[in-house]
């Protein structure tokens, strides 16, 4: 994968609130010591599978649940459970102050998630990654907007705060020259001559990328790479896509990754930032910044009207 990270500062992802800790739920005894769980509940949840009481055997020596929990408690029980805790809380003010995130809301995020991941590709491949699939990600965007929506009104920004900013900022706000370009990566240079005479005589891009790319990141999608700004690109690459025509496909260019061919689909030029362009992005780039303040004095606010009472010792 040719592609360098894309830093844009018109992409906004909605920072964690709440840190999001997976946590490992341990089912109750079987009935039967030596009857194995399911690792599938009625919800079609993953739990956790187990033989009775014991987790694992190491040359026939038992690890029991008991002694899984105590370390899983000694490790990160307070933090967990201080995190259930916010999440109840939360739970409690979503509800008091009728609190909704439409799936339209979700969808929206997801989407820029997508566009800043390069795509729908590498965004699952981002997840698969992380371990999670894309409605663990929904469920956290819900959790995160229902808690930004009541941290919102603790966040204070003023004109005077968005025009400083765009004053300090307004090259880096200012769109970027970008193309739109599709590639194949082949090893060798007989194999990208073989490559290129196929599209003379006229075959799919799309196809050929599909059978013939070495990038794994891009070829079941034809080879897409996006939009891409200078100095995301390696040199050799970005020489070539930033000056062919739009609707023209390259000769073979070699990088250190092997042969590329390139298909040119778009340009962007760029362009000036203007403050009213810029306010609704500059407003969200400095809530942003202000969003962990706001979250403490929001926390610290609501804390003392709830009755919490926590059990929890760690020896």
């Amino acid at each position: 994968m040719i592609k360098k990270i894309k830093k844009k500062n018109s992409i906004r992802i909605l920072a964690l609130l709440i840190l999001v800790i997976g946590v490992v739920s341990l089912t109750g005894c079987s009935n039967e010591a030596n009857e194995t769980e399911d690792t599938s509940n009625t919800n079609g949840e993953t739990v956790v599978e187990t033989n009775g009481d014991v987790v694992a055997e190491v040359n026939g020596e038992e690890i029991s649940k008991d002694e899984l929990y105590n370390l899983m408690l000694q490790q990160n029980g307070p933090q967990v459970l201080d995190a259930l805790i916010i999440e109840k809380i939360v739970e409690f003010e979503v509800d008091k102050k009728d609190i909704e995130v439409t799936d339209e809301d979700i969808e929206e995020e997801i989407n820029t998630m997508k566009d800043y991941y390069g795509g729908e590709e590498q965004f699952a491949m981002a997840l698969a990654q992380s371990g999670l699939t894309e409605e663990d990600m929904k469920e956290d965007i819900n959790t995160n907007l229902r808690l930004k929506k009541l941290v919102d009104p603790y966040v204070e920004i003023s004109d005077e705060d968005i025009e400083a900013y765009f004053e300090e900022n307004k090259d880096q706000l200012g769109e970027k020259e970008e193309v739109k370009a599709s590639h194949i990566l082949v090893e060798t240079e007989e194999a990208a001559n073989e490559v290129k005479a196929k599209l003379s005589d006229g075959e799919d891009f799309a196809d050929l990328a599909k059978e013939y790319s070495m990038d794994d990141s891009n070829k079941e999608s034809g080879g897409e790479l996006g939009f891409f700004g200078r100095g995301q690109m390696v040199p050799e690459f970005e020489e070539k896509a930033f000056n062919m025509e739009v609707d023209t496909i390259s000769e073979p260019v070699q990088t250190d990754y092997g042969y590329h061919i390139i298909k040119l689909e778009e340009k962007k030029e760029a362009s000036q930032a203007t403050l009213e362009d810029s306010k609704e992005e500059i407003r969200g780039i400095l809530a942003d910044g202000q969003m962990g303040q706001a979250y403490q004095m929001w926390y610290e606010e609501v804390y003392d009207e709830y009755d919490i009472k926590n059990y929890l010792t760690v020896e």
